[in-house]
């Protein structure tokens, strides 16, 4: 074994988070260290992998290596000579001793002992002693936390003082427990803003200020905090006891969901907590995720829990683990308390069980609303968003009631009227004026007069046909088919033709709109009779209009043309507006556009003429689609139309919710992603108020790329991930391909990762020049933040993709950028050898493309000179940085060329 084997494998760990993957490679250093019989090499490793343990969430681990090396170094300081690493982890064996109930706590007074003894040897200032003294006082419920709590504050900082961050993250702790959270604020407010870098932060402090920010009344902060904190913590084990700080915001803020979806995420790791504490803390507050999602009336949901040891893989009841779990923390609680000698931690677990809402729902997101009873429904399809046609026709199986209207029937006199044909003449009339209110107080009465006076059988028909249409209003599409197809049967048996199809009509869009292609043949029977024998005024042009409804859906439009010819307006004028926007739907799916955008501005005409000024809003979409869709993109009409329409549209509705969808895209083409946002955030609302969440999901992919585009990276990355478990195929590609940017925008590592599954996906596809694209941006994320072997991997397959690509430039560019990694990474023989790949590929660039092949040239020529210089190869250096400058001159490229003749002449400088 050599020592070089243990510095690579110490360089490589340095790249990787903390974590198994990174412990696992110090421990093998250590092993190799220890074989090659470098005690102090073997030293400094295992001071490291103290690190890796505590980190990586396995603290218990780091007990045995921090005891080794504390000894080493007392047995000869001189050898083993990393005293200041040493006394700032007693620091941490001390809180970690705290978190295993079978450690007896002397153990903890006697390393706080020995930690004082030793910094004041040092000279040393005891303020981080003071810190850990109010940790244990803590832990147990000692009174004594209050005094170490002030002699920590005003005792002078210095180099074992523990960061600016995490400093006031114990501070602010301590304060909360003692339910001072003004003063917590005031104390946290100021670092708050400032650039926190250590391994714990800013993610601790803003996990500790979330019952600050709550108790002060700082409820976007809190949301804020919540989102950007977690974030952090979620991929990291050793956070557990954090991650349960955010169960329990979810639950006291009415993010019940949320707190599932986190617990979803995380009940493996109780398998392997770090430690017995936050064992205690996670089951205790997503027992208490669990009560709330059982007391919201979902407590017949289950969660998945992974196999772990004999133990199979299962879900889980919600009421079962809620109790598994809350007798978990309490059993563990009593071993802290039994060690401890006081009750602290077991009153601490039930105060959290029996935790009461804090505020009854805080939208953790503009787009996140709380669920609302949805507002009566019409049997018409709800419009579709994304489309290149408006919203689905109309019908008139069902009023929709006016925005604020008043019953047209004057609901007072009811109780006097004992007549059923007046009452059922009301009905009929007051859904004729879409006045439902009206329509639904004479059915009351008409029932209560009912109950002394028996209907002939053609009021009960009547009555029944009205009832169906109660109960298509009420969302009960099978209660108004069963209801419909009784009072055909009764209008069959009167003779009453007239009647029976009216009730067709409507029974056959119903059974439509559930997905039985049967009811066209109903709809086709009810248009054909009432246009040959109508009853009344209307007749004809409603089932007219319905049937051209239903083919347009079965995508007839030959057909529905047809239809809409038949209709003759002197039967009701009132429907003109319907007509022409039918027609205008129609002709957008045959693709003329020019006769549909004419339709459709008739359409608006005689919605704009009529009583009813709502009925414009679905003409006014359709037609600021068709402008939208314009060469050239969208102009103030089309903007000015979806205002017409938000402005009459007062109420929910899916037509409301399309409005917003279609101005948000709008906006979005016409690159104004900041105004697209608003309308996108209340079209996801909107959508999923409506339960249409398929078309929430979708738009949340274009809310995503808007916040993308707007530089909010936080938000893209959210809404990205909110939406991709319900995407598959291009749209989750699409997506994923969001996220990874927001992901690097943030500095996220992960991005990597993103963008290599996004690579491996289009290499399986057989699209290696996506995939080429994809791991050079996973390179460059990993460069970025300093991972240089690893990068310097993914260059070099990014450069295998570019040749199975035929990228000739692409070759060029990754083998060189693999090249530098590799020297910034320590490996500088492999750095040369792989420049030489690079340079080998120059031979392949294009010759028709003069000025590229310069460039191209000239850049490996400047990198290798760079290369070269490092590795003590002046003259060859020197050489290639006069051709890169030449080359760059050649180009005009003058900041360039001027940087190769700097390189140069320190070359020269170097050899002179």
């Amino acid at each position: 074994m050599s020592t070089e084997d243990v510095y690579a494998l110490m360089a490589r760990s340095q790249e990787l988070p903390y974590g198994e993957a990174r412990t696992v490679l110090v421990e093998d250093a250590l092993r190799r260290a220890e074989a090659a019989g470098d005690e102090v090499l073997a030293f400094h490793v295992r001071i490291r992998l103290t690190d890796a343990y505590r980190y990586g969430g396995e603290p218990a681990k780091a007990f045995a290596t921090f005891g080794r090396t504390l000894a080493d170094h007392d047995r000869d300081p001189a050898r083993f000579d990393e005293t200041h690493n040493l006394l700032w982890q007693m620091k941490a064996a001390v809180s970690s001793l705290t978190l295993f109930p079978e450690i007896p706590l002397d153990r903890a007074f006697a390393v706080l002992d020995d930690m004082e003894r030793r910094y004041k040897t040092g000279g040393h200032s005891l303020q981080a002693v003071y810190h850990y003294r109010n940790v244990v006082a803590r832990h147990i419920g000692d009174g004594s936390a209050d005094e170490w709590f002030v002699k920590w504050r005003t005792a002078e900082r210095d180099e074992l003082s523990d960061c600016e961050g995490c400093d006031p993250t114990g501070m602010v702790r301590h304060l909360v427990e003692a339910g001072r959270h003004k003063e917590a604020f005031q104390i946290a407010a100021p670092v708050l803003s400032a650039q926190l870098r250590c391994n714990e932060q800013p993610q601790s402090i803003r996990t500790a200020m979330l019952p600050v920010y709550l108790r002060t009344g700082r409820l976007e902060k809190a949301a804020d905090a919540h989102r950007r904190a977690y974030r952090v913590h979620r991929a990291r084990l050793a956070d557990l006891g954090d991650i349960a700080d955010h169960l329990e915001f979810c639950a006291v803020t009415g993010n019940e969901a949320r707190g599932l979806e986190i617990l979803q995420r995380h009940i493996g790791w109780l398998d392997r907590a770090p430690s017995t504490h936050a064992d205690m803390n996670f089951s205790a507050a997503a027992a208490l995720v669990l009560g709330r999602v059982e007391a919201a009336g979902h407590g017949a949901a289950t969660v998945r829990r992974p196999a772990a040891g004999d133990r199979p893989a299962a879900d889980v009841p919600v009421p079962e683990l809620r109790a598994e779990l809350a007798e978990r923390a309490t059993a563990l609680a009593a071993r802290f308390d039994a060690r401890n000698g006081t009750s602290h931690q077991g009153d601490e677990v039930r105060a959290t069980l029996a935790a009461e809402p804090v505020v009854d729902f805080l939208p953790l997101a503009p787009h996140h609303r709380r669920s609302v009873p949805a507002p009566a429904r019409r049997t018409d399809p709800a419009p579709e968003p994304r489309t290149d046609a408006a919203p689905e026709p109309r019908s008139d199986a069902v009023p929709e009631p006016r925005n604020g209207s008043a019953s047209s029937a004057d609901v007072s006199d009811l109780a006097s009227v004992d007549d059923l044909d007046e009452l059922l003449e009301r009905v009929d009339r007051c859904r004729r004026e879409e006045d439902l209110p009206g329509m639904l107080a004479a059915c009351r009465r008409f029932d209560a007069v009912a109950e002394t006076t028996e209907p002939t059988p053609l009021q009960r028909a009547r009555r029944i046909d009205g009832r169906g249409i109660e109960f298509a209003i009420d969302g009960n599409a099978q209660g108004a088919v069963e209801c419909w197809e009784e009072a055909a049967r009764l209008y069959a048996e009167l003779g009453d033709e007239t009647g029976r199809h009216r009730v067709l009509g409507r029974l056959g869009a119903m059974r439509i709109d559930l997905g039985d292609e049967g009811g066209l043949e109903q709809v086709i029977a009810s248009a054909e009779h009432l246009a040959a024998h109508p009853g009344e005024a209307g007749d004809a042009t409603g089932a007219l209009l319905r049937l051209a409804t239903a083919q347009i859906r079965f995508e007839r439009p030959a057909e529905a043309l047809a239809t809409l010819d038949r209709v003759d307006l002197d039967d009701a004028p009132e429907f003109a507006g319907e007509l022409w926007f039918q027609r205008g739907q129609v002709l957008l799916r045959t693709g003329d556009a020019e006769a549909a955008e004419e339709a459709l501005r008739r359409s608006l005409d005689a919605s704009r003429a009529s009583d009813r000024p709502e009925t414009l809003a679905a003409p006014a979409l359709a037609l600021a689609g068709v402008l939208a869709r314009r060469e050239g993109g969208p102009d103030e009409e089309a903007f000015a139309l979806f205002d017409e329409a938000l402005a009459v549209l007062r109420g929910p509705s899916p037509l409301r919710a399309a409005v917003h969808t279609d101005r948000g895209l709008t906006f979005l083409a016409a690159d104004r992603p900041a105004d697209a946002v608003a309308d996108l955030v209340e079209a996801i609302a909107a959508w999923t108020a409506e339960g249409m969440h398929e078309q929430a999901v979708h738009i949340r992919t274009d809310l995503a790329n808007a916040y993308l585009r707007t530089g909010r990276h936080l938000e893209a990355a959210e809404v990205a991930e909110e939406a991709l478990p319900g995407l598959d195929g291009e749209n989750a590609r699409n997506c994923r391909l969001i996220l990874a940017h927001a992901q690097k925008e943030m500095g996220e590592e992960d991005a990597a990762a993103t963008f290599a599954d996004l690579a491996e996906e289009a290499a399986r596809d057989g699209r290696p020049d996506a995939a080429a694209h994809f791991l050079e941006e996973a390179a460059g994320v990993l460069s970025a933040l300093d991972k240089d072997a690893l990068a310097a991997a993914r260059f070099a397959e990014a450069a295998e993709a570019c040749e199975k690509a035929g990228d000739p430039y692409g070759l060029v560019r990754t083998r060189r950028r693999a090249a530098m990694c590799l020297l910034w990474s320590g490996d500088r023989d492999k750095a040369v050898t792989a420049m030489e790949t690079a340079r080998a590929a120059l031979a392949g660039l294009p010759p028709d493309n003069e000025p590229a092949r310069v460039w191209e040239t000239a850049l490996v020529s400047f990198d290798q000179a760079r290369l070269l210089a490092q590795v003590g190869r002046l003259p060859e250096a020197a050489a290639h940085a006069a051709a890169a400058a030449d080359g760059f001159t050649t180009l005009d490229e003058t900041d360039a060329a001027e940087e190769a003749t700097r390189l140069h002449n320190d070359i020269k400088a170097a050899i002179e």
